[in-house]
């Protein structure tokens, strides 16, 4: 006998509405390959759907790359909360776990659902400059913030073209985008702390020299604010970049030692403690993400005609005080090994942050206590981790009037 009849009216539109919701399930968790763009009739029917109130001379547009990143998906956040229509990008490469980008578009898929300014992200290449036309066009952007890039030090030492086609092919091919588009479009754009390279002049100022790379991923970098300053001097783009000093937070990277000290820790493998030739300790500027998320919205809205900022704590940190703060939120004592700095690390990171205070407003509020306490919050949620006795007071405290952005 036929399905509709073995089934009747009422099992038949059952049956379809099940098959339709799990189409759609398979659709937003399917697997695609990584540098997947979608097409462009489909991009432009989810464009559609921004509200008239946004665009040039209305409410901001910003095209987000990098938004299923960390810094891109706490970005984004912030820019929702705050009423500003996002359109977002992320290759959901295989750099780190999936499950994390994953987990963070959930998360942003409920945000959106929950009403608000239009918020989207979709799976695609930031070297595909035909559909960055696309969204910029039929988007009506009025704002870039670039955050697409491969990051990490000692990886590049691994996959050194990575490097050159994520942050300098796409970077080129994003101005060339928004300069066939709407050369008036401000830029902001992810730089790094690594520009610095080998320079020994602490705190780092924006006025000291950058020529002295110790990593491809700096000069990957530096290449963009040269770049950059070619696009401004030739075509007038608006272009600002900022140099992130070692970012950490919720839904962070596990590349990160913040992240993967944690987990050797609760899993009692030993971890490796870099230190300079001569046995002193390195020293970082831990910044909390959304202090950087303060920076970076701010930047782009200024829209200066070209500009770099560090963005920073101002406090450089001994690594082994992360690892004493992270026993004390774990509960759990730390196998440290102690090792030789590696090809491409750096002694010391430490920003001066005087020229981000006097044009953004930049105040970093968040100690690295603060910043491991939320952290560790996360992290035991997400991975169902148990924080026992005073480790889960620890984990639990925080700073008052620190909003939790995750």
């Amino acid at each position: 006998r036929p399905m509709c009849c073995v089934l009747g009216r009422t099992g038949g539109v059952a049956l379809v509405a099940t098959l339709i919701v799990a189409a759609m399930l398979w659709w937003h968790n399917r697997v695609v390959p990584e540098y997947y763009s979608p097409a462009p009739w489909w991009l432009q029917s989810e464009l559609r759907q921004l509200p008239s109130a946004f665009g040039p001379g209305s409410r901001p547009v910003v095209l987000l790359t990098g938004m299923a990143g960390f810094i891109g998906y706490h970005t984004a956040v912030q820019l929702h909360a705050e009423g500003t229509a996002v359109i977002g990008i992320d290759n959901f490469n295989h750099y780190y776990d999936p499950a994390l980008k994953a987990a963070r578009a959930a998360h942003l898929r409920k945000a959106a659902a929950t009403g608000g300014a239009y918020l989207r992200l979709f799976q695609a290449d930031a070297c595909d400059g035909e559909m960055l036309k696309l969204l910029l066009r039929e988007g009506r952007v009025t704002h870039v913030i670039h955050l697409a890039a491969q990051a990490g030090v000692r990886y590049s030492l691994k996959k050194p073209l990575a490097y050159v086609e994520a942050n300098v092919r796409c970077f080129v091919t994003l101005l060339e985008a928004v300069k066939d588009v709407n050369k008036s479009i401000p830029i902001t754009y992810a730089s790094s702390s690594s520009v610095y390279g080998l320079n020994t002049e602490v705190p780092f100022s924006e006025k000291h020299r950058i020529d002295r790379q110790a990593s491809l991923y700096g000069a990957t970098k530096q290449s963009n604010e040269r770049i950059a300053h070619v696009y401004h001097h030739l075509h007038g783009l608006k272009l600002t970049g900022l140099r992130f000093f070692t970012v950490y937070g919720p839904l962070g990277r596990p590349d990160m030692a913040y992240f993967s000290f944690t987990q050797d820790i609760l899993s009692g493998r030993a971890i490796t403690e870099f230190r300079n030739p001569d046995g002193t300790e390195l020293m970082r500027d831990f910044t909390y993400v959304s202090d950087i998320v303060a920076g970076i919205v701010a930047a782009s809205r200024l829209a200066a005609p070209l500009e770099v900022f560090n963005l920073g704590n101002r406090k450089p940190e001994p690594v082994s005080r992360l690892i004493t703060l992270l026993e004390a939120g774990l509960g759990r004592k730390a196998n440290v090994r102690q090792a030789p700095i590696s090809a491409g690390d750096v002694p010391m990171t430490y920003a001066d942050v005087t020229h981000a205070a006097t044009l953004l407003g930049y105040q970093p509020q968040v100690s690295l206590e603060q910043g491991l306490r939320h952290f560790l919050r996360w992290y035991a949620s997400f991975y169902d981790v148990h924080l026992p006795g005073s480790a889960t007071s620890f984990a639990r405290g925080g700073h008052k009037g620190l909003r939790n952005r995750t």
